[in-house]
């Protein structure tokens, strides 16, 4: 028996080392929420941790509001689903604690008007914390608990076609422990050395502009994001191309993120049939792996937009990724012509693993693989909600996943030094010290090694003291 027993919120400000350009947002700074929950498993009180950043516009894509304006719901869904897991009271698994959670802030967030996404971003913070808890009570890491299905995870529930299976029969016996980075190139990031004004540079020892993060960290992956501006998009994607060249990269791999930029097909095509058509951009287009969420949610899982995209027989993959904020938004996107969805953490772990399991069922003995479950990144960082999001990419089979929180902070710098010495002992694999001192992904050869946060109980191995950071009813949007 399972049951959320108590919870409570601490935040700590976080500021970018460079703003990070993506849709219709520039992220500069925002609140970290950090959640320490008290479990009960199986008559255990157990404590258990899970974080995340408050980034502006992308739960709620309104650009006629500011981001103070925005915070107020972002931090009530959350509330909101914690008190609904403590009300549920004791369930058999985690998985049923987890599901009636999800129904019941569904129940409540229609009656709000709240979109998917943003109510369902709310019960996965819960929704970590309660198996970060687990698994330290049971004293078992999160994939041995997954392979063993110790979350009681029932998959027909989601997807009938996986009635009477378990994950195990579906996800990867043995979980990666290398994972290949898939570098985030954001909308004002600088290409090239040569681009950066001396009153913009850098000097923390970290990377800074496209060209120098190759040299450094030996990346071969990555997302490039487009703003919906035909002649900018394409002006940028011949510059990324050429800088590619200029490194002779062969094997190169990139996705290409639409940021819901465009509001009706059409208009995406258009872009789409210029860039194939490009002379400059006929060996990049080769390496592309597949385009991510073109259309704007309102729009993308539409009938409209289905009958165009079906009759588009040419269309590229297509993924899905601020539309998947419900159980069934996979379902419909793959009836719809899309191939796949993204996973992060914060839109749900326990869907995501359905999810994941529903897609290596399609794929199921076909030579080559039909459809794709992709791992992107929200600006995560350590030490608490990147190696938890590490963790269950690993899981579900993801081999490449998109990493930014290195690129836009810096580093563990914000976080208190007796933490970051935690941190380089216990995750020595994942982190390393930086030329300033403070804990940085250790990327070499484009790879991250994960071995540390396999064998904790959900990724993190280490304690964060939530009393060294501002409890969130003392916190003001002000202090950002």
């Amino acid at each position: 028996m399972i049951s959320f027993q108590a919870y409570d919120f601490h935040v700590l400000n976080m500021k970018t080392r460079m703003p990070f350009q993506y849709g219709i947002a520039s992220l500069t700074s925002l609140p970290h929420l950090i959640l320490h929950a008290q479990v009960e498993v199986d008559g255990v009180s157990q404590e258990g941790a899970a974080s995340e950043g408050l980034p502006p516009k992308w739960f709620t894509k309104n650009p006629q509001t500011h981001f103070n304006d925005d915070l107020p719901a972002l931090i009530e869904v959350i509330e909101t689903a914690c008190a609904a897991m403590v009300s549920i009271g004791a369930c058999e698994s985690p998985f049923q604690l987890w599901k009636s959670t999800f129904e019941v802030q569904r129940a409540w967030a229609e009656d709000k008007g709240y979109p998917p996404l943003l109510w369902a971003f709310g019960v996965s913070l819960a929704e970590r914390a309660m198996i970060d808890a687990f698994c330290k009570a049971k004293r078992i890491p999160f994939i041995q608990a997954l392979q063993q299905n110790a979350f009681g995870i029932d998959l027909g529930s989601i997807h009938p076609e996986l009635e009477g299976t378990e994950p195990s029969q579906w996800l990867p016996r043995e979980p990666a422990t290398r994972l290949t980075v898939r570098q985030t190139v954001g909308l004002g990031d600088p290409l090239f050395d040569a681009d950066i004004n001396e009153r913009d540079r850098i000097n923390d020892g970290l990377p800074q502009s496209l060209e120098s993060c190759i040299k450094t960290y030996g990346i071969d992956h990555f997302k490039i994001k487009i703003c919906g501006n035909e002649e900018n998009d394409l002006d940028r994607l011949r510059r990324i191309a050429s800088l590619f060249e200029a490194f002779n990269l062969k094997n190169y791999a990139f996705t290409l993120d639409g940021n819901e930029q465009f509001r009706e097909i059409e208009t995406f095509r258009s872009f789409w049939q210029r860039a194939n058509s490009d002379p400059n951009l006929s060996t990049f287009f080769s390496h592309l792996l597949f385009v991510e969420q073109p259309l704007h949610r309102d729009v993308a899982l539409s009938e409209v937009v289905a009958s165009q995209q079906l009759a588009w027989s040419d269309r590229p993959p297509t993924i899905i990724d601020e539309s998947d904020g419900d159980t069934n938004s996979l379902r419909i996107a793959l009836k719809n012509g899309y191939i796949g969805t993204s996973h992060k953490n914060c839109k749900g772990v326990f869907k995501g693993i359905a999810n994941a399991c529903y897609i290596h069922f399609l794929n199921d003995g076909s030579k080559q693989k039909k459809y794709e479950m992709s791992g992107e990144d929200l600006a995560n960082v350590g030490p608490i909600a990147l190696l938890q999001d590490l963790t269950a990419m690993s899981a579900l089979g993801i081999k490449h996943v998109e990493r930014n929180g290195h690129h836009y902070f810096k580093g563990l710098s914000m976080w208190p030094e007796r933490l970051n010495k935690d941190v380089l002992a216990t995750h020595a694999d994942l982190y390393h010290k930086s030329a300033d001192g403070f804990p940085t992904l250790n990327i070499e050869n484009g790879v991250i090694k994960i071995d540390s946060l396999l064998q904790s109980p959900f990724g993190c191995g280490i304690m964060v003291d939530h009393s060294e950071y501002i409890p969130l009813k003392n916190w003001s949007a002000n202090s950002l």
